[in-house]
Formats: structure tokens, sequence, C-alpha cells
């Protein structure tokens, strides 16, 4: 189901409509049948994996806290009678049996995400050594269709998982909760990654409709609609059209490309994230926020900190902290102490756990050496900020540079913009060599024409893309710009609602106006209903 499409607005509102009509006690149960339609909608089959997903970490989480509760008790009546030893020992087996119980749930959960995104592309690494030997290659007769947004749930059960293992919080006991946590239609597609403890809280609470989370709601989702209909679908199509072919158009009609595709993959994504966020304002529901302006970034670390925030936010606490705080790769930084010093000793576990952060990140992205890559090249900056950290400083007092300066400030923001948006292009231009092609022919290639139309290298009037649209894409590239300007100090919509209703109202009918009509036809004529981080 499209999420521009009349069937999603239907859909939409018929939920929104049954959620508010029924008594509240049966609000999340609505949210449960309409995200099990939404996500049938998708693919009838591919449903059973998201049942077995949820069913295998409710059985597990459960199955944990049952050993938790059983130690508590046998502890508490057995005080007077067990040696400390005697109780060490009780624990340390019960651990064993906690422990067991979360691999078990995380394997299977990992086998199936595994299996369905990365089947083909390992097959196709062991053909290769297998034809370096010369012996008869595996055929690939195996036809697999990657479940919608599988990426998504897997990851946030994961963590629901692993949080119940450490403790955080107790398992949910009832089976359509947590059913309804892992299939949450707004965000099962391209997220965010919620704990349970947050989304269950908004969930789970009886929700009263209010004319102020509807119209908040409403700005928000109209807002994301011109964001994806007006400027990412209509930028995809001069994206498209030098990124296929890269080599017939010079250095800077690549590079032209290349900032038009960082410009269409924020108004894409965030696009979706103010549709879904919106939407959920208008239920009542408040989902983690997934940007933070990150092209006003002043490094790639702090980027993805602003970027697609949730996920960066997992992998910190389930791959970054368990690594970086173990005690094997501590071990390792004090015997590495004496030879490499106090500070570079220091930044081992970080490394080592970074590295392995961002070979995670490229693989989550993309089954491909591309995205492979692409994590390893984001990684390799954020490491080498970490091991230059003294010299920067150094260099920094010795060049007088000040970090309140707002030149030194725009420097670093124009920097990270540029780095990011290489790095950005590395995957989407089709296979590795391809896009370091591409890195290559920006540099090589300096043909340069007085002429615009050369320069964006316009598609021409058979793929119904003329002035008029690069130009409204044109605008709402200038509008998110001073939006993010906005958002420094308070939301865009605190700015909006100050204003006269007699100001109010045109604005939001002219631009209801332009997204049912020049951005339903963009869409159309680019052919570009879907979003981009869907295929992630």
């Amino acid at each position: 189901m499209s999420i521009t499409s009349l069937t999603f607005f239907l859909f939409a509102a018929v939920t929104l409509v049954v959620y508010y009509c029924l008594p509240k006690k049966w609000q999340w149960y609505v949210l449960l049948a309409a995200s099990l339609v939404f996500y049938c909608a998708g693919g009838a089959k591919s449903v059973i994996y998201v049942l077995i997903t949820a069913t295998v970490i409710y059985f597990a989480t459960l199955g944990m806290q049952r050993i938790s509760d059983a130690q508590r008790e046998y502890l508490k009546q057995n005080k007077a009678v067990l040696s400390r030893e005697e109780k060490s020992a009780y624990k340390a087996r019960q651990k064993k049996k906690r422990k067991a119980m979360m691999l078990a749930a995380l394997l299977v959960n990992l086998a199936i995400l595994c299996t369905f995104k990365y089947f083909h592309f390992a097959l196709a690494q062991i053909n290769h050594l297998i034809r370096a030997v010369g012996a008869r290659e595996i055929q690939d007769t195996v036809n697999l269709i990657v479940p919608l947004g599988i990426s998504f749930y897997t990851f946030q059960s994961i963590g629901y998982l692993l949080d119940v293992y450490w403790e955080f919080y107790k398992p949910e006991r009832n089976y359509g909760k947590v059913l309804l946590f892992v299939s949450f239609f707004p965000q099962i597609t391209q997220g965010p990654i919620s704990n349970f403890e947050q989304l269950s809280a908004e969930l789970f609470t009886e929700h009263t409709f209010t004319y102020r989370n509807y119209a908040w709601g409403f700005q928000r989702m109209l807002w994301g609609f011109a964001k994806k209909m007006i400027v990412a679908n209509i930028l995809s199509v001069y994206v498209g059209r030098i990124f296929e072919g890269f080599q017939d158009h010079s250095g800077i009609t690549a590079l032209f490309g290349m900032f038009c595709y960082s410009v269409q993959i924020y108004a894409d994504f965030s696009g979706y994230m103010d549709i879904m966020c919106g939407y959920c304002e208008m239920l009542g529901i408040r989902l983690t926020e997934n940007f933070d302006r990150p092209y006003f970034s002043k490094s790639v670390a702090e980027y993805w900190r602003r970027w697609h925030i949730s996920l960066g936010t997992w992998f910190k606490k389930y791959v970054y902290y368990p690594i970086g705080m173990s005690g094997w790769s501590r071990r390792l930084a004090k015997q590495c102490g004496k030879k490499l010093g106090k500070y570079f000793a220091d930044t081992i576990p970080a490394t080592i756990a970074l590295v392995v952060v961002w070979f995670a990140t490229g693989l989550w992205h993309g089954a491909s050496w591309s995205y492979i890559l692409w994590g390893g090249v984001n990684g390799f900056f954020i490491i080498l900020t970490l091991w230059l950290e003294p010299v920067y400083s150094k260099v920094k007092t010795a060049l007088r540079i000040r970090e309140s300066s707002r030149l030194w400030a725009a420097f670093q923001t124009i920097r990270t913009f540029l780095l990011v948006t290489f790095i950005k292009v590395l995957p989407e231009v089709g296979t590795l060599s391809d896009g370091l092609r591409l890195w290559k022919h920006v540099f090589v290639n300096h043909e340069l024409r007085f002429d615009f139309r050369w320069i964006v290298a316009f598609p021409g009037s058979e793929m119904g893309v003329s002035y008029l649209f690069f130009l409204l894409a044109a605008a709402g590239t200038a509008a998110m710009f001073v939006a993010s300007l906005l958002q420094r100090k308070k939301p865009v919509r605190a700015y909006f609602n100050e204003l006269p209703a007699a100001v109010r109202i045109p604005l939001v009918c002219g631009l209801l106006f332009v997204v049912l009509t020049l951005g339903t036809l963009a869409t159309f004529k680019s052919g570009n209903g879907g979003f981009l981080y869907a295929q992630f």
C-alpha cells in the first residue's frame, strides 16, 4: 500500500474515525487490526514472518522472566540454608538458562533476517571462491522476496528481547500488545526503531481526540507529502537520468546530480517521517524523532547522531556499548597502553566497536560490497576524527581558530555536507565499481558550459518534467532550508500557528492544492511513488 496513494488516505481516515469512535479501551485493538491489514496489503504471505518474530520474542521474554522469578523465590525460601558459594553457583546456572533462551530467540530472528536479505549475496561470494578453484558453481534457484520492513521490525524486536534479558523492565504478558509493538504500521517500513518502554506508553494509553493534535498532525503530514511528492519525486527524475549515464555528462553535471541526490533522499526519508509522525500525532501518539537538521552537522559523527537517529541509537545501545565496555576490549587497551600511549590505548575499545558497528550498518542497508564500503568509509572518517583529536586541537590552537567562530562553523558544515554527499552516492549508482567511477568522473571531466539546461541534464518533454517542475523542487528545497533554520529555536508549526487564521488557512489550502495537483502529477510522471528507505 503506497503511502502516497488514495488507498492509504482512505485506510488512514477509516482507522482514525474507528479509533476515536470506539471505547478508548479498544483503541490499541484498532491499531493492531489496522497494522495487520496494512502489512497484508503489502504481501499477505509475509505476515507469517512478523507473527514468528512476535511469537518467538513473546515466549522468550516470558521464559526469561519465569527463570528470574523462580530464582528470586528459591533464594528467598532457602536464604537461611544456602552458603554464599551455593547461592553464587545457583545464580550462575540460572543466568546460563536465561542467556541460552535469549540467544535462541536472537538467532531465530537473525536467521530469518539474514536468509531473506543476504542469502543471494552470500551465495554469490561462495561462487566467486568456487570459480577461483575451478569447481562447479552452485546454482541460485531460490526465489526469496524480502518481507516488508523486516530490517526495522527485527531490530526493534531484538532490542526488546535484550532489554528484558538485561532486566531493564519486565516483559509484556499480553501477546496482542507484543504483536502490535512489532507490527505498528506507521513505523514498520521505515522506522523509527523504538524501544518497548517508550512506544508501549504511547500505544496502550487511552487517547482523547483534541483539535490541536488533529491540526498539528495534519500540518505535519501535509509538509511531509510536500517534501516527498514535490521535492523528492521531481529530483528523482534528474538524479536517475544523471546517475544512469554519468559517463555521458560532464563532471559538473555529475556533481550536481550528487547534490540533488542528497536533497532527494533527505526529502524522501524525512518526508515519510513527517507523514507518519503527523498521523500518529492525530492519534495522540508521539513517535521517536528520526532527524535533527542533519545537514547542519559539523562532522560525520555528528551527522550520524542527527540522521536516522533511532538506528544510530540502536547500534550504540546494543552493539557499540556492549563491545566497547566489554572486559576483553578494556584489557586489550590496557595491554597496549605502554606501546601506544594512554590516549590511543583508550581509543582501542571505541575503535573496535566502531568497526563492527559500521560494518553492520553497511550490511543492514544493503547486501552488496557497495554498502559495505559505504559503511566502511563512514566509519573511517569517524575513527580518524577520534584518533586525530589531539592533533586537531593543537592545529586549531596554532591557527587561533575559535570554536565559537561563525566562519569556522560554516566551514565545518560545508565540509561535512560535501563528505556525506560523496559517501551517499557510492552504493546508489549501481555496482561498487560504478560508484568509484562516479567519484573519479567528478574530478577528471571538467567540461563546463554556461547552459543551465546542459548542467541539469533536463530529461525533456517525454518525461513530463519541465522548468516549472524543477523550479518547484528548488522552491521546496529552499523552504526545507528555511524550516531547518527556524527549527533551531522551536518547531515551525509553532511559528505557523502564531499567524492569524486569515493567513494560515490560505497557506494550508495553497500547499494542499499544490500537493494534490503538481505533486500528484510529478509522482505519476516520475513513476516514483515509493520511498527510498523502504528497500532497506
